[in-house]
C-alpha cells in the first residue's frame, strides 16, 4: 500500500492543500524550517495516529487555529481514504470516513518506518526508548503482541495505584494477570531479538566491517514458571509499597548492543552510534517484511547528512525494498546522485511545495 496524496489543513506550518505522489520514491528539498519534516509527519500521522517526534497532539495545530486534520488516500489492491483530526486536545482517527477503535486498524493499512534523528534516543537514550523501538517492531507485523502489550500497560497502571493505595486484597490477583500477559510479551520479545540480532549482525559489518555486534534480550523475569513468578512477585512485595510502583516484569526488560561480551554502544563513537540507529531502522524494515510478506513505506528525514560519502553509498546499498520512499534534502545536498528514473522532486519553502 503506497501513499497516493496527503491533504492537510492547520498542520503545523504547512499550506492547506493537497500534495500527490505518483511514484514509489519522492524528495523533498528545502532550506531547514521550511516545512520538510512536517510533510513527514504528516505521513506518520496518517500511519500511526500520533507524531513521531513524541510531542502532544495539540502541538501539531497551526499557530492561530484550533483544529487541524491531515488525510492520505492509500492506494494498492483496495484503496482507503484515512483522517486525523486535531480537535484542541480531542482527536479523531477515520478509515473511509468511519471511526478508528485502535490504532492496529491504521497499522494494516500501511506500514511505515520513519528514519529521524530521535532514532539517535534508542542507542544513547533511556531503556524505556529502546523497548519502545522493539515493541514497535513486534507491533508492526503482530497486532495480537500490540494487545497483549495494551493490556499489560493497563493492569501495570491499575497494579501500581494499588501499590499507592496500599489495597494488599486486589494485588494476589493483579499478579496473575501481569505474569500471564508478561510471559506472553517475554516469549515474542526472545524470537524478535534473534531473528533481528541477526539480521543486524550482517547489516553493521556488511557497512562498516565491525562483525560480532549483536543484539542482546535481558528480560527483569528470569522463567516463565506461575508458581515461582508469583513467590518472586510476592517476595517483592514490601518493597514494592514502599516505592509505591511496580519494580519488576517486561517493563523493565532491557535490550543490549554487545560485542565481544561488552555493551559496544558505551564503546562506540558518535558517528557509530548515528550509524547503529540508521541500522536498526533497515534491520526493522526487513524483518517486517520476513515476517509479514509485505513492503513498507519508508520515511527518511535528513538521515544522510552526518554520514560521509562512502557511508552514503553503502546506506543506500543495504537500503531495504519498500513500497515507497520519502526523503528529505537541503538544497546544497547532491540528492541528484540519489534520484531514480521515476524519482519525483519538491521543493518546500514556508510551508508550500512546489514543482
Amino acid at each position: 500500500m503506497a501513499f497516493s496524496n496527503l491533504r492537510t489543513v492547520g498542520f503545523r506550518n504547512l499550506r492547506d492543500g493537497t500534495i500527490d505522489f505518483p511514484s514509489k520514491s519522492v524528495f523533498f528539498v528545502g532550506e531547514n524550517g521550511q516545512g520538510k519534516t512536517n510533510i513527514l509527519e504528516a505521513l506518520y500521522v496518517c500511519a500511526y495516529g500520533g507524531s513521531f517526534r513524541g510531542v502532544r497532539d495539540s502541538y501539531l495545530i497551526q499557530d492561530g487555529n484550533r483544529e487541524a486534520s491531515v488525510s492520505a488516500l492509500i492506494t494498492g489492491a483496495i484503496e482507503h481514504r484515512v483522517t486525523v483530526k486535531i480537535l484542541g486536545s480531542r482527536k479523531q482517527l477515520q478509515i473511509d470516513e468511519k471511526p478508528v477503535q485502535s490504532r492496529k486498524e491504521l497499522l494494516s493499512i500501511s506500514p511505515t518506518i520513519i528514519f529521524c534523528h530521535e532514532d539517535m534516543e534508542f542507542i544513547s537514550g533511556s531503556p524505556e526508548r529502546r523497548r519502545w523501538f522493539f515493541d514497535q517492531t513486534l507491533s508492526l507485523y503482530d497486532s495480537l503482541y500490540l494487545e497483549d502489550l495494551q493490556r499489560y500497560r493497563h493492569i501495570l497502571r491499575i497494579r501500581n495505584t494499588v501499590l499507592k493505595e496500599g489495597n494488599l486484597d486486589m494485588l494476589d490477583t493483579l499478579d496473575i494477570q501481569l505474569i500471564h500477559i508478561g510471559c506472553s510479551l517475554i516469549e515474542k520479545r526472545e524470537r524478535v531479538s534473534e531473528q533481528f540480532s541477526h539480521v543486524f549482525s550482517k547489516l553493521y559489518e556488511a557497512i562498516t566491517g565491525i562483525d560480532g555486534v549483536i543484539l542482546r534480550y535481558k528480560p527483569s523475569w528470569h522463567t516463565k514458571d506461575v508458581d515461582r513468578l508469583i513467590e518472586h512477585l510476592q517476595n517483592l512485595r514490601e518493597r514494592e509499597l514502599l516505592l509505591k510502583m511496580s519494580v519488576s516484569g517486561p517493563h523493565r526488560d532491557r535490550y543490549q548492543f554487545i560485542r565481544h561480551e561488552d555493551e559496544f554502544e558505551v564503546q562506540a563513537s558518535t558517528g557509530q552510534r548515528r550509524l547503529l540507529a540508521l541500522l536498526l531502522r533497515i534491520a526493522q524494515a526487513k524483518l517486517f517484511t520476513v515476517m509479514s510478506n509485505r513492503l513498507p513505506v519508508l520515511l527518511l528525514d535528513d538521515v544522510l547528512l552526518e554520514l560521509d560519502p562512502e557511508k552514503r553509498r553503502n546506506f543506500f546499498s543495504v537500503l531495504p525494498d519498500h513500497e515507497q520512499a520519502f526523503f528529505t534534502f537541503l538544497p546544497e545536498e547532491p540528492f541528484d546522485r540519489y534520484q531514480q528514473g521515476d524519482t519525483l522532486v519538491y521543493h518546500v519553502k514556508e510551508g508550500a511545495v512546489y514543482l
